[in-house]
């Protein structure tokens, strides 16, 4: 989790006395063209979602194959794309295992090679690929439309001591204590299966975020996504932050569903969000006026001290 910077040290170009930029706010471009290229990282999140879901829905029921392999056959806990490569949630089978179960060697294969692709690509399971996404993203956006006020406010550190809980639970109870009432694996297999409470658990989720709670469920509640953005402390995907061009507009944080990362004073000095609890969904990206953020590998950042340096005699 990221935690203010007290202080930060002066931009030299600033302290020269460089004009700063009038503050803008994002519009929407009037062409298609230009509306298409600020809903780029939308389409794309949307396409992969609707696609993750229809290939296992068509390997079950429509008998989707490559060269007479099953496409992807499984679920969101654990799965085989092309009968090779296997892939397991890692907290699903963390939680197995400490209440004690045996677990296949394919399942931990697959599990260390989601957890090294989340380890390095961050906390993307939230934003690019769960179907539950899909359900905060509509209440949240329909919740601006209706311009409506939370009913009370809950700590985002309240998803951790979930996440501790359905660990410790998982132990005493000697099974996986999330995965029994998990709505996202709800949603999965009423959506595939055509069985479960899944459509309840995301009406319940829909009306939560939308009446009583911004963000609840994402944002204050699921320990899948507390988990990953554990994980993604250190991944290498960040969106870069040019604190030289942005004017602190603010249209960032407006449409974050994670506000708290985008604590400019922190990424100006690292030259990116840092934080792990970024969903490296890309909102903040199209919406900047001055482009100030983009996708970038931490190596690619530029901290605001490098600059310093580079700027010295």
């Amino acid at each position: 989790m990221s935690t203010p910077l007290n202080q930060t040290q002066p931009d030299p170009a600033r302290e020269a006395g460089a004009p700063r930029k009038p503050v803008r706010l994002y519009t929407l471009p009037a062409t298609l063209g230009g509306k298409l290229r600020g809903w780029r990282y939308l389409i794309l999140r949307r396409t992969i979602q609707v696609g993750v879901m229809l290939m296992f829905f068509g390997t079950l029921h429509w008998g989707w194959q490559t060269m007479g392999t099953p496409l992807l056959r499984g679920n969101l806990s654990a799965s085989e794309f092309l009968g090779v490569l296997p892939m397991a949630d890692p907290f699903a089978v963390l939680q197995q295992l400490v209440s004690g179960q045996g677990l296949l060697s394919t399942v931990l294969l697959g599990a260390a090679i989601l957890l090294v692709f989340y380890a390095l690509a961050g906390r993307v399971f939230c934003g690019w690929v769960c179907p539950m996404n899909l359900v905060t993203d509509l209440a949240g956006w329909l919740r601006t439309k209706l311009k409506l006020n939370d009913l009370f406010r809950l700590p985002r550190t309240t998803r951790y001591w979930i996440l501790g809980a359905a660990l410790l639970l998982s132990a005493l109870m000697g099974v996986a204590a999330f995965e029994w009432v998990s709505p996202i694996s709800m949603l999965h297999r009423e959506i595939i299966y055509g069985v479960g409470l899944g459509v309840t658990a995301a009406l319940g989720i829909f009306i939560f975020d939308l009446l009583i709670l911004k963000h609840g469920w994402c944002g204050h509640l699921c320990p899948l996504g507390a988990f990953y953005g554990l994980l993604g402390q250190r991944a290498l995907l960040r969106v870069r932050f040019d604190d030289r061009t942005c004017t602190h507009c603010g249209e960032c944080a407006r449409l974050c569903p994670e506000p708290q990362v985008l604590n400019l004073k922190q990424a100006a000095e690292y030259g990116m969000v840092t934080a792990g609890a970024c969903t490296n969904c890309a909102r903040c990206i199209p919406i900047c006026p001055e482009h100030s953020l983009d996708f970038a590998l931490r190596w690619n950042a530029q901290p605001a001290s490098d600059r310093r340096t580079q700027t010295q005699p």
